[in-house]
């Protein structure tokens, strides 16, 4: 009798620790692995970004967009014990015009509590300068509608950003017109700036949880009110046409400050 109430009691424990751990949200096989998706968010201040509207930057000038592109690369994500998730040769091409280039999706991304997102603007050297066979997707310049490339020297253009603003002198056929293009990673013979930016933002208090039910969404946003008003402030009076390397720094460095994490999204499958 004694011996049956010992293997009750010990079934009643085993039960309870069984429990104890299938509860705990925190919890999660090592071997597991579920996707992350980074979804870029645009916005100019408080507003959304969208083509058609007409938006004021921080020198007091109206100004619409008629084109945002930008490369995305070298994602990596660090877990809340310092483990560095790499995404190598994974390169991304986003496009205002085209929604469905603006969520990235990161495959059998291990089990984890991820803290950091970590990513570059831009398209790296050794890329870059690699054979044309080795560019392949994004990076093919023959499957695009917008070019992405300025030469052999300079490379990719990073970001390129265009639109229209009354603020901007008239040309000789009356428009008035910015194209504010960024590349350069550092040339592959004449020397050019490199003007790729990597960017770590903290995904704060509520950490990107993958798990084999969750696959965490981490919500970005993207200021482009700040692309004016960053480390050197543009006036497009004065700065409209920008087309390379070196003319390209300033707007580069600004970049590096348009990025943020709004929130995550860490909803069971």
């Amino acid at each position: 009798m004694k011996s049956i109430f010992l293997a009750a009691l010990l079934g009643l424990a085993f039960f309870a620790v069984s429990c104890q751990k299938t509860d705990d949200p925190d919890a999660f096989n090592p071997a597991d692995k579920n996707a992350v998706t980074l979804e870029f968010d645009h916005r100019v201040g408080g507003q959304r970004l969208a083509f058609n509207t007409t938006y004021k930057n921080g020198s007091g000038e109206e100004f619409t967009v008629t084109m945002l592109n930008y490369f995305v690369s070298n994602v990596s994500l660090t877990k809340d014990d310092g483990t560095v998730v790499k995404f190598p040769d994974r390169y991304f091409l986003l496009r205002l015009a085209d929604p469905k280039t603006l969520n990235l999706t990161l495959p059998d991304v291990p089990a984890g509590n991820y803290k950091q997102v970590t990513f570059s603007v831009g398209v790296d050297s050794a890329k870059s300068v690699s054979s044309a066979d080795a560019l392949k997707g994004v990076l093919d310049p023959a499957l695009w509608a917008d070019p992405m490339y300025w030469s052999w020297n300079s490379g990719y253009i990073f970001w390129r950003f265009e639109g229209t603003s009354p603020a901007i002198p008239a040309s000789a056929t009356g428009a008035r017109i910015f194209n504010l293009h960024v590349g350069g990673f550092g040339g592959r013979t004449a020397p050019t700036p490199n003007n790729l930016r990597t960017i770590t933002l903290p995904v704060g208090t509520e950490l990107a949880k993958v798990r084999n039910n969750i696959a965490p969404a981490v919500h970005l946003l993207v200021d482009i009110a700040k692309f004016f008003d960053g480390p050197t402030k543009i006036s497009l009076a004065k700065t409209n046409q920008v087309h390379a390397p070196v003319a390209a720094v300033p707007l580069a460095n600004n970049i590096a400050t348009l990025f943020s994490i709004d929130h995550v999204h860490n909803d069971k499958e």
